[in-house]
Parts: C-alpha cells; structure tokens; sequence
C-alpha cells in the first residue's frame, strides 16, 4: 500500500531533486511532512522495492563513454547459464529476457568508446553466442515518468529531460570520486552531500560545487525517485520495432517519439538477414492488451511508412543497476 505522502514523493520528484545543503529538509518542507517522516518514508520504498533506487541517474556517453544496447538468441536449455555470465560483467547495466528468438536483451556502458568491442568479444567468448549490437544512430526522445492517481492506478506519462549544453566531458578525478560514492544510490541522512564528501575526504561545499556542474553539463541526468514500475503495477514493457523507410526515419522517429505514452524513441542499425527492423518505441502498460491499443495508434499514424513491426515484451528481468565506473 503505498501512502500519500509516498504517492506524491514518486509523483513529484522523479528528478528536481535539490543539490543543497539540506535537500530533504527543502523537499520535506514542500510537502508539508518533517524531514525526518520523509526519510523514514524514502527507506521504506526501498526496502519494499517500490524504489529501485533514489538518487542520480548518470550519462556515461557524456562522459566520455558509450551504451550500446545489445541482443543475443540463446538456445532455451543454456538461457540461465548465459544470462548469468553476461550479468558478471560490471558493464552491463540493464539486461532482460523478453519473448523472441532475440530473447536476451542488455544495455551496455562502458567509459571508453574504445572498450566497447572489447567486452563484446568477452562476452562471446566465454558465452559462445554472437552478440548483435544496437548502438544509437539517433535519438528521438527518451523520458519516462509515472504517476500514481490517487485511486491507486499508474499511468506513464512524457517529460523532457534536461539537455547538455555542451557536448562531452571528460570527467575530473574528483568527480570519478563523487560518482564512486553515490552510484548506487544517495545515503538517506539530513546531509546526504556532507555523508558523501566524507567517503571521499572533501567538504559538502566541494561535493555540491561538482554535483551542480556535473548536471549543468549533463553528466548527471536527473536526480530523484527511480520507480521499479512492475512494483507499480506496469507489468507490461513492450518495445515496439519497424522497418522504416530509412529516408523517411528521422521524421517518423520525432512523431512517435512525440506522443505520450511512449518513453525511448530511437533510430538503430538493421542486423539482415536476421534483424530488418530500424526504429525502436518503448511502451509500457498495466498489461498487454493496453500496450496492443498504443501500438495500434502507432500503426495508424505510419499507415503504409512500415513494411514489418513486431513486439518484444519483457519475460523477466535479469539485472538493472545504474552506471558502475
């Protein structure tokens, strides 16, 4: 049962989460609760798994380095062995299992370009299994967020994440340090910054100054609630896949990217003969039927700019951790 004070935390600080002395205290204030009542809140979300995480969301590409989003096609008898090892691997972020002869799906990030097809390589070799590459060709839209109504129900809804006003950058040794000590998640105290600079040996202020650059910059994404949308209710994540006319893709990539209920629009290779598809749109619903509707409102709007389309939900997921430097 989730609680109003919990329900609108989610609702309302996905990201925004302020990088200041007091943060929780500023947060707390808003929502007219004791900052004390707000941690407490914020542990027991985490511990019932309704949060997978709260804090920031780094851009390893920003940095410097590269995701890669990655398929394999694993004989149903060696699936367990295999996820296991690809999931050994600190690199690979998320990883899932969804029902196709392309069934095992993981994103990759690496802090180097140039590492990239080197754990590739690793990982065919200790698998035995090809690995298929997804990288970026562009990107349409991505931006997910989930409110929770007050009778309970969650719907996904789009938001613009904040956009880098300057391209990549290398990352400082202080700030390696910073993304270090928060990685995998802020500490819940009054001084979450201080508690930080204090892993680190450097004062609050220091670990602020870094923290507010680094998300000017687009380092860091956004910082704030990171919902486990099953734990909500989402069950269904349905990434949709089209073959597109490559020379119509840009502008078809933008219009489905544009609409509501789709979080992640991008343009990727074609892997032929085995892979024609070129445009992937992330969907997410309470359940399958509701992901069929939307993507029957994406068919609509194509009308006659796809030749093929399929549907790749998720069976399970296998692992989903943030960037591990």
């Amino acid at each position: 049962m989730i609680t109003p004070l919990a329900r609108a935390f989610i609702n309302q600080f996905q990201s925004g989460f302020p990088i200041t002395q007091h943060p929780f205290s500023s947060v707390a204030a808003e929502l007219d609760v004791s900052e004390v009542t707000l941690i407490e809140t914020l542990k027991a979300l985490l511990e019932d798994g309704i949060l997978s995480r709260f804090g920031a969301l780094y851009n390893s590409q920003q940095m410097g380095g590269d995701v890669c989003l990655v398929a394999m096609e694993i004989a149903p008898a060696d699936f367990e062995r295999v996820a296991e090892q690809v999931n050994q691997f600190p690199e690979v972020a998320h990883n899932y299992q969804r029902d196709h002869a392309f069934n095992l799906w993981f994103v990759l990030a690496t802090e180097t370009k140039a590492q990239q097809p080197q754990v590739l390589k690793q990982i065919e070799k200790i698998t035995q299994y090809q690995v298929y590459p997804f990288p970026k060709l562009q990107e349409y839209y991505v931006g997910l967020k989930f409110f929770i109504e007050s009778n309970g129900r969650v719907k996904t809804i789009s938001f613009k994440e904040h956009k880098p006003i300057f391209q990549q950058q290398l990352l400082t040794s202080l700030q390696r340090q910073i993304i270090q000590a928060s990685q995998k998640g802020f500490p819940l105290c009054s001084r979450p910054y201080q508690h930080i600079g204090k892993q680190i040996k450097q004062t609050e202020a220091v670990v602020i100054k870094q923290m507010q650059k680094m998300q000017k910059t687009g380092v860091i994404r956004r910082i704030g609630a990171i919902p486990n949308h099953y734990k909500l209710g989402i069950k269904a994540n349905g990434m949709s896949v089209w073959n597109v006319p490559t020379v119509k893709i840009n502008e078809i990539g933008k219009q489905i990217g544009a609409l509501d209920f789709v979080s992640h629009s991008y343009h990727r290779p074609r892997h032929l003969p085995q892979w024609s598809y070129n445009l992937f749109a992330m969907v997410h619903g309470e359940e399958r039927a509701e992901v069929l509707e939307k993507v029957q409102i994406i068919k609509k709007i194509l009308k006659s700019d796809y030749r093929q389309h399929d549907i790749l939900f998720s069976q399970r997921i296998l692992k989903k951790v943030g960037l591990q430097l």
